[in-house]
């Protein structure tokens, strides 16, 4: 039994961990996995290759990589300045910015746990690639790389994709971040997040996978019953600074979560996944360090963990599981895709 609460320093906010709370009776909603398996190609898919999408263009035939402007972008380039004025004491500010979508494969039925690590590696680069030639813009101040995976997160279409979002404004989550490390480095106590990876390889109990160059493990905090944190070892500001060894690295270790992830209820795992990097807005960010933070849906199979009264309206995380339980959990499954055992 846990009734406990734990701080989360990335976030300046407290997780409360309620693990006993897991195995209650349940009479809500379960998820029923429907729909055939996805074939290689969908001629309806608007993500395969040689396709139309609702633009009217046509998707190249791409044998590795696809990335394109979103035909229905959250923030735009032709995005309004000037705008009416808000009422009474209410601000309101321009909608800038640019939005892509990135294929990882041409097959329709893949997925980034699919990939083999060259794959991922690939991935990976052509993120860090897109980032740096976004950072660089004037009109640019954060760069948010994220994939939303599964019916069960609101996707409609399986094909293997992220999105990346580049904005004229600061994202909350990364500024609040980039300010609790930016605080703890003033205080002369070294990295935030260097500690906390020192932290966890310390007490070991939550790494899920690791090598030289990267780490991951559900974090002593985690705010999801199987959120995990993949990151360089080293502090870096944004993908692209990271080395060719280190990305490796980091490919590695995140094919690796992965194919755990899958492994666990042997089905493709349905999941939140963003690239936290430092904001290029001006300020000062040498503190900051990137990472991966993935958050799945699920706290049992079939069984979603929904954002309820204390989390939404009082802001306020309960997580109905213990993080050094998942961990274990995760730890005990193969590291290798159950679909390639075969």
């Amino acid at each position: 039994m846990s009734w406990e609460r734990r701080y989360h320093p990335l976030l300046n906010e407290w997780v409360t961990i309620t693990s006993h709370r897991n195995s209650r009776p349940w009479s809500g909603d379960s998820l029923v996995a429907v729909a055939d398996e996805p074939r290689r190609y969908e001629p309806d898919c608007y993500l395969c290759p040689g396709n139309s999408r609702i633009s009217g263009l046509v998707n190249d035939d791409y044998t590795s990589i696809l990335v394109f402007d979103n035909d229905h972008p959250s923030f735009g380039v032709d995005a309004p300045v000037v705008l009416p004025p808000a009422p009474g004491f209410y601000r309101n500010a321009p909608a800038n910015g640019v939005c892509r979508v990135v294929c990882y494969s041409p097959l329709h039925n893949a997925s980034l746990s699919m990939l083999p690590v060259a794959g991922v590696n690939d991935v990976l680069s052509c993120w860090a690639t897109q980032t740096r030639s976004l950072v660089g813009r004037s009109d640019i101040e954060s760069v948010l790389v994220f994939e939303n995976k599964g019916g069960v997160v609101g996707v409609s279409n399986p094909h293997p994709h992220c999105q990346i979002y580049a904005t004229g404004f600061v994202f909350n989550t990364l500024a609040r971040e980039a300010a609790a490390m930016q605080a703890y480095a003033g205080t002369g106590d070294g990295s935030l997040f260097t500690d906390i990876i020192d932290t966890e390889a310390t007490d070991g109990q939550r790494i899920v996978a690791e090598n030289e160059a990267a780490i991951a493990f559900v974090p002593y905090f985690a705010r999801f019953p199987y959120e995990v944190y993949v990151a360089p070892r080293v502090t870096r500001q944004y993908l692209h600074d990271l080395t060719g060894d280190e990305m490796l690295g980091l490919s590695s270790v995140l094919s690796e979560v992965l194919v755990r992830l899958d492994n666990l209820w042997k089905m493709s795992f349905p999941y939140m996944l963003v690239l936290h990097q430092a904001p290029c807005d001006g300020g000062e960010y040498s503190s900051y360090h990137c990472h991966i933070q993935i958050h799945p849906p699920l706290r049992q199979p079939g069984l979603q963990k929904y954002l309820a009264s204390v989390e939404t309206g009082a802001g306020n995380f309960l997580n109905d599981t213990s993080p050094e339980e998942k961990a274990a959990e995760l730890q005990s499954v193969s590291g290798v895709h159950y679909l390639h055992t075969h």
